[in-house]
């Protein structure tokens, strides 16, 4: 009866630590499945925000383009109907709005340099330029200090 009893033990033993080493490995397999799971959302996430963030960038600089030259091409004389307004009021629309998606998206050192950008053009649009070669370094080294600060937010 004792070897009997011995025998039902050890088998028994084995069964319970075969069960842990299974447990334990089905467990350590699920918890680096989960963190590779997370670890590859995130990478996707990432790239999702970097793509969502490059095309914001395209689009305000197009519009910024668009209305720096409507600031060039304002008639010395316009009135309310005519459609240089229209145009310049639309532009500079598309601008604010551009720039404000920058502050959701982007530090606010990017939308700080975007603002400041945005309101030398605005300012240009609406008073005019009366001296052209003034304008075009100001305008290039507001928008070249707003690229650099959104190509640090990239990196």
């Amino acid at each position: 009866m004792d070897g009997q009893f011995a025998t039902a033990i050890i088998s028994l033993s084995g069964v319970v630590l075969g069960g842990g080493f299974s447990w334990l490995v089905q467990s350590s397999t699920q918890r680096m499945s989960a963190r590779t799971e997370q670890r590859r959302q995130d990478v996707a996430r990432a790239d999702a925000r970097r793509a969502e963030r490059l095309t914001c960038l395209e689009r305000f600089v197009a519009v910024a383009a668009d209305a720096e030259r409507l600031a060039f091409e304002r008639p010395a004389d316009w009135a309310p109907g005519d459609s240089w307004p229209r145009a310049a009021q639309e532009a500079m629309k598309q601008l604010w709005v551009a720039g404000s998606m920058l502050q959701v998206l982007f530090p606010p050192d990017v939308h700080s340099s975007a603002r400041v950008y945005f309101q030398r053009i605005n300012r240009a649009v609406w008073d005019g330029v009366p001296d052209l070669e003034a304008l075009y370094p100001a305008l290039d080294d507001l928008r070249d200090a707003f690229l650099a600060a959104a190509r640090s937010a990239l990196d």
